[in-house]
């Protein structure tokens, strides 16, 4: 009876402890964005309008897995801003939008969440950027709302099934009641001592940016329900994108396709060489010694991707020439082999 007692009193704790946390986080990185109720619950979005000077059509931006809006604001706020209306999104469960229905633990409903925040927003037609996870859904998005989509970016994509499963944190989390105390227990605590090591894994071999993790706030995802949202998201994908990669040859839109030969989170030679030969007329950028972030380490690249997918023209394939120069010459190589994992950590 009384180690049953003190089993209880340290589980109460930690979940007390967790939850702490969990309102620390918040209070760490407030809500900057705009609660738009797009029928039934609330997403949370940054809208930027178009200025007199802009000469891009509408772009979304689309996060990938254990993120949120800033990930993307951060890295193409200040490279676009003034040349065209931006809306960058957090998706269904993530950041500060909400859940919602069942529907929205697939990147199909997510994608027709997105499409009913654009109506909200005023937006008819927009180029779709995708990183990572959310490149599954800028693919959702141009596959069923094609009318809504101008052209598609798609950076670091994970689109295609892929070998193997996905890791234990992530299968524990979507178990019913234990996922919930794994969640509100174990995820913090372990999550803070590991917010460096993983945001530099999903840079490597290229330099994480000194302020990245300040301004993109990754903690936010350690919160207990966001937690198993994105578990179960991520959980999901194998046996979407198993399902719905065979028809990517429907889609019409422009599409340009941005990887790096050293993505350590996603096969690129799975996702983004599947996803170039399926699309027609689709553009595949390869870039050596580039990681999982083209957002970050080559975004004049993805900016002149924006622009050709809008219609200007730009040797998309000479730019990659002259990013992927800069990171062979500026950036050390790694000679030893890595080990690519499944999409289970930050995509």
């Amino acid at each position: 009876m009384f180690p049953a007692l003190l089993i209880l009193a340290a589980l109460a704790l930690t979940i007390a402890y967790s939850l702490y946390q969990a309102r620390r986080i918040t209070a760490r990185f407030p809500n900057g964005g705009e609660l738009v109720d797009i029928g039934g619950f609330h997403m949370n979005c940054v809208h930027i309008r178009p200025s007199a000077t802009a000469d891009l059509p509408p772009i979304v931006f689309i996060h990938g897995a254990s993120g949120n809006l800033l990930d993307q604001l951060h890295a193409f706020r200040p490279a676009l801003e003034g040349r065209a209306e931006m809306l960058f999104v957090d998706r269904p469960g993530h950041g500060y939008s909400e859940r919602g229905g069942p529907s929205n633990a697939r990147p199909d409903g997510q994608a027709d969440a997105i499409v009913r925040l654009m109506e909200k927003r005023g937006i008819s037609q927009a180029i779709i950027v995708g990183h990572s996870f959310g490149a599954a859904i800028a693919a959702s998005l141009a596959l069923h709302h094609p009318d809504r989509t101008l052209g598609v970016v798609l950076l670091a994509p994970a689109t295609h099934p892929w070998p193997g499963g996905v890791d234990w944190h992530v299968k524990l989390a979507t178990l019913p009641l234990l996922g919930w105390l794994f969640a509100h227990t174990i995820v913090i605590p372990l999550g803070l001592r590991r917010i460096d090591s993983v945001t530099q894994l999903i840079f490597r071999p290229n330099p994480r940016p000194a302020d990245y993790i300040a301004n993109t706030a990754p903690h936010l995802v350690l919160r207990p329900a966001t937690f198993q949202h994105n578990a179960v998201d991520i959980a999901n994908l194998h046996a979407y994108v198993t399902r719905m990669s065979p028809r990517y040859a429907e889609i019409s839109a422009p599409t340009v396709v941005i990887t790096g030969d050293k993505d350590a989170i996603v096969l690129a030679e799975i996702h983004s060489r599947g996803l170039a030969s399926a699309i027609s007329g689709s553009e595949l950028l390869w870039i050596a010694n580039l990681g999982h972030k083209p957002d970050y380490v080559v975004t004049d690249l993805v900016v002149a991707a924006i622009e050709k997918v809008s219609g200007m023209t730009r040797d998309l394939q000479e730019i990659a020439r002259r990013a992927e120069a800069r990171l062979v010459g500026g950036a050390p190589k790694e000679d030893a082999p890595y080990t690519p994992v499944i999409p289970s950590e930050p995509i």
